[in-house]
């Protein structure tokens, strides 16, 4: 500050402000005025010189340990990066292990699996097998069961016929003894009217005496049922 005051002469400056008119200390005012407003304004300029410098070397500064820590921290980084590679194929390695594994275990599961189909279709044809057995040896019953209801059902039907005709015979019987009994009461009553009222004696001419000639013998066209009458003067057919 006291070089930026020295480079203003604040003796001549007066001196030549009393040569213009001015009084000394009019003159010894405005120097001074002049001489503040003067080292005020080198004084912010060089402030502003020194915070320009000061900030370049805070800048300056600040790179520096910008580029430090960004260097540490690309180091840092590529330290991490090669540890998660190393992570990452290890990894790898793991998942390829485990895919061997589990295609291993696959393969035992299928042939396991191939195995266990085998077993079923063995099962499935000895079952097949014995339902045919059992549908064989069911045909085989329901037939001899069919067998034996239709000889049951024929002797039934035959027993029955024979009974029906058992019974008809009876009825047949019943029939000629009822018929037979109401001709007997018939006669008896006619015969007893008779005796009652007797019936007066009249002379009948006894009509024309049939000829009977005997049956003809059975042939294939069917069975004679009687003798054919013939009339008198006339001949045989």
């Amino acid at each position: 500050m006291l070089g930026h005051a020295a480079t203003f002469d604040t003796y001549t400056y007066v001196q030549k402000l009393k040569a213009a008119g001015m009084d000394e200390r009019h003159a010894a005012i405005q120097a001074e005025a002049l001489f503040e407003l003067i080292e005020e304004r080198l004084t912010t300029k060089q402030d502003l010189t020194d915070t320009e410098a000061a900030l370049q070397r805070d800048i300056k500064e600040l790179d520096t340990s910008l580029q430090a820590k960004i260097e540490a921290t690309k180091a840092e980084l590529q330290r991490d990066i090669k540890g998660l590679d190393v992570k990452i194929e290890a990894t790898k390695a793991e998942l390829q292990r485990d895919i061997k594994g589990l295609d291993v275990k696959i393969e035992a599961t299928k042939a396991e699996l191939q195995r266990d189909i085998k077993g079923l279709d063995v099962k499935i044809e000895a079952t097949k097998a014995e339902l045919q057995r059992d549908i064989k040896e069911l045909d085989t019953s329901l037939r001899a069961k069919i067998e034996a209801t239709k000889a049951e059902l024929q002797r039934d039907i035959k027993e029955l016929d024979t009974k029906s005709e058992t019974r008809l015979k009876e009825l047949e019987l019943r029939m000629v003894i009822k018929l037979g009994s109401m001709i007997i009461i018939g006669f008896g009553l006619m015969m007893t009217a008779s005796r009652i009222w007797p019936v007066p004696v009249q002379y009948v001419v006894p009509p024309a005496q049939e000829l009977r000639l005997p049956a003809p013998a059975v042939g294939q066209g069917g069975i004679s049922t009687g003798a054919v009458p013939v009339a008198p003067g006339q001949s045989a057919p």
